[in-house]
């Protein structure tokens, strides 16, 4: 048995609480375990693994899952931070080259550490305050093309951009809010084979007590629509469905759960939380409006996933599959 941190030869060191051979390092004198033929340094069986990031996975917070299961918070964290860089590389490597026909695009708030402003008045650096995801989705199939974790910037837009360029294929509509960057960075990467419109949002003043006017976004008075590339479809430019799948995330994603402690502390674990849930969201999560019509007969059945809509997978995948099977 070979040591996974430093590939020196390693000794049997007994067994752990799950009956699980475990080793020790002779150079280094680490501790690991085996899981499947696998070596992990994690003295935790993989349905236990399973258990907690399913839990985080359905708005759980890093200390409830603790609580419930008994296993350390940092164990926890470190198996999210690599359940969701196998995730994010899993997602850039599958969702590539799919025709769509319909796509909104939209930026969800969150932040690492504290917001902007304490960061700019404290000197911090850029890996913590305010980090926006940017997510593509199209609209039929609802799945998640693209999504780019970054500052509101030109730059963040530009990589989020060549994301969703490789992700798609043919010619397609694609409607974003009135986020100025979007204008210069959308024709610069798709060119010409792309019919691109912004819906550009009109809002009023908030009113109401102090605590609602702090807290409450002003409410929409008004929307036009800017025609910046093409010839999109008048009824079709809408960021709609983008914005509710913003719910789903918060809902769904504890870091982005408003007005609480849970946020984000590391740039790298929201990023991490973030590649899981898009991964687990377009795989594995049953979506409620798509239906399958060629199950039961040809009766329509409520058992589809993004993935499955898009012609990515040919069923419903579990966590175990989406962790541990994927190359």
């Amino acid at each position: 048995m070979r040591c996974p941190i430093c590939d020196q030869s390693a000794q049997r060191f007994g067994y752990n609480r799950n009956g699980s051979r475990r080793f020790r390092c002779v150079p280094c004198r680490r501790t690991f375990t085996t899981i499947n033929g696998s070596t992990d340094r994690r003295c935790l069986s993989k349905d236990k693994i399973i258990l907690c990031l399913r839990m985080l996975l359905e708005g759980n917070s890093i200390r409830s899952v603790e609580r419930l299961t008994e296993v350390h918070r940092d164990t926890i964290i470190s198996a999210m931070v690599e359940a969701g860089a196998k995730c994010e590389r899993f997602l850039e490597e599958r969702v590539q080259s799919i025709n769509v026909v319909d796509v909104e695009a939209d930026e969800i708030w969150g932040f690492v550490g504290c917001k902007e402003r304490t960061r700019l008045y404290r000197g911090l650096g850029e890996e913590v305050g305010d980090a926006w995801c940017f997510t593509a989705i199209e609209r039929s199939t609802k799945m998640i093309l693209a999504w780019h974790l970054g500052k509101r910037t030109p730059d963040s837009t530009a990589w989020f951009a060549l994301k969703l360029a490789n992700a798609t294929n043919g010619r397609f509509q694609l409607t974003t809010d009135g986020y100025t960057p979007y204008r210069t960075e959308i024709p610069a990467m798709f060119g010409e084979r792309i019919d691109y419109a912004a819906l550009v949002k009109v809002y009023g003043a908030a009113t109401g007590n102090g605590t609602e006017v702090r807290y409450s976004p002003g409410e929409v008075i008004d929307t036009h629509s800017l025609v910046l590339l093409g010839a999109p479809e008048e009824d079709l430019i809408c960021t709609s469905h983008a914005e509710r799948h913003n719910l789903t995330i918060r809902m769904q994603v504890r870091r982005l759960t408003r007005l609480t402690n849970a946020h984000s502390k590391k740039w790298e674990n929201h990023r991490a939380a973030l590649g899981l849930f898009f991964a687990y969201y377009n795989f594995c999560r049953v979506h409620s409006t798509l239906t399958d019509n060629t199950r039961d007969g040809g009766q329509p059945t409520r058992k589809t996933t993004p993935a499955m809509a898009a012609g990515l997978a040919d069923h419903v995948w579990s966590v175990e599959e989406l962790l541990y099977e994927i190359s």
